[in-house]
């Protein structure tokens, strides 16, 4: 079963609900799902709700989803073959939230254009999926009309105030929560319309049968949208607003701090962009599971590569946003040069092919790891 199948109707993300003022940005894009997100979101349209948030997406954070929710994987009606490839995708873009979270959150100071305050929470329907797979979504997370919170951001307002991962958004300040198939986008915007001037926001869930009141601090974090491309190559992409890891990517990394050198790597490029990617951005699209199918871009895709000077500076401003997330940059180097030795930029796709200054990155890598390492050594602020 392809993926493309599974989500080709998947018009909302997995998102940390938050203000809406990164819409105009979002618009730019041309996306015709992007142009439906009036809130903060930590992945675009496409991705699965994580089960185990953007972590820390270091930290590990809380059960899968299915756990949390009691789901019944015996429920008849879902093929076990389309619960199980949910289910797969499902854990890839957790690990995705699970590692990404850290360097979202604990990076405002340096992504200061893109920094907005969010809830730290995500919430599925059964409709978050395409129709052929509304009965896998229901033997495997349990979810049906109502919005039920499948993660929550670590290290967010969210977690410490008590929401957990099973509970059913039932209202905010006061205001009902909607149902059904629209409920994600219309959620969505009573969220943002109630989070505007404020520093908390009153959720009520249901809980077991019962409705609990919880006060919800906001959470500011660098907004910039975390996704997992349906590809098996190698290579990751970023369009100015959204990060995307391939699946190739994520298997290719060893660990957790692996994957996070690379979504540090992509941030940074999105923080440093000044205009929009339109080239690259049309690869992201074409990769998310609800894009086109186009798994196998020829070459690069049209995409001019990094230039020297760009990508290393990507590179400095990745290291000091691993270690301010608390990730340790000690194996960085190596595993930058692990890549490019098993993909030169001479592999169509490749990673190495659109970031292909390895000799000038790593020289400034050298020298920035240096730097870092002085800087902590003597209590100095982490910045570039």
């Amino acid at each position: 079963m392809k993926y493309t199948e599974m989500f080709k109707n998947y018009t909302i993300s997995a998102s940390w609900f938050g203000n809406k003022k990164p819409l105009r940005r979002f618009q730019r894009y041309g996306s015709e799902c992007l142009k439906w997100l009036p809130l903060l979101f930590l992945a675009a349209c496409a991705v699965q709700p994580p089960a185990t948030p953007p972590g820390s997406d270091a930290v590990v954070v809380a059960p899968a989803a299915a756990d949390a929710v009691h789901a019944d994987s015996s429920e008849p009606g879902a093929p076990i073959e389309e619960i199980t490839a949910l289910r797969a995708w499902v854990e890839q873009q957790n690990r995705l939230y699970a590692v990404s979270a850290p360097l979202l959150i604990d990076n405002t100071a340096l992504c200061k254009n893109h920094a907005l305050y969010l809830l730290g929470l995500t919430a599925k329907t059964k409709y978050s999926y395409s129709n052929d797979f509304i009965a896998a979504a229901q033997s495997a997370f349990g979810l049906d009309e109502t919005l039920r919170v499948m993660n929550v951001l670590p290290g967010s307002g969210a977690e410490r105030s008590g929401v957990r991962q099973g509970d059913i958004l039932a209202a905010v300040e006061g205001k009902p929560m909607p149902q059904g198939r629209n409920a994600e986008r219309d959620a969505a915007s009573i969220i943002g319309s109630a989070m505007e001037g404020r520093t908390n926001l009153k959720l009520t869930v249901m809980r077991g049968g019962e409705r609990v009141a919880i006060d919800v601090p906001l959470t500011q974090a660098c907004a910039f949208g975390i996704e997992l491309g349906n590809a098996d190559y190698v290579n990751s992409y970023a369009d100015g607003q959204r990060a995307m890891i391939t699946r190739g990517m994520l298997n290719f990394t060893q660990s957790d701090e692996e994957l996070a050198y690379v979504l540090a790597k992509e941030i940074a490029h999105n923080v440093l962009a000044r205009s929009a990617r339109p080239r690259m951005a049309a690869v992201i699209d074409s990769l998310r599971p609800a894009g086109t199918g186009m798994t196998n871009p020829v070459g690069t895709a049209g995409i001019k590569p990094y230039s020297p000077v760009l990508d290393a500076t990507a590179d400095k401003l990745a290291l000091y946003m691993l270690v301010r997330a608390g990730y340790s940059i000690d194996n960085a180097l190596p595993f930058w040069k692990r890549l490019a030795s098993r993909y030169p930029a001479t592999v169509k796709n490749s990673h190495t092919a659109v970031h292909p200054s390895t000799a000038y990155r790593f020289s400034v890598m050298t020298e920035v790891l240096k730097t870092i390492k002085a800087k902590q050594a003597h209590h100095w602020p982490l910045v570039p």
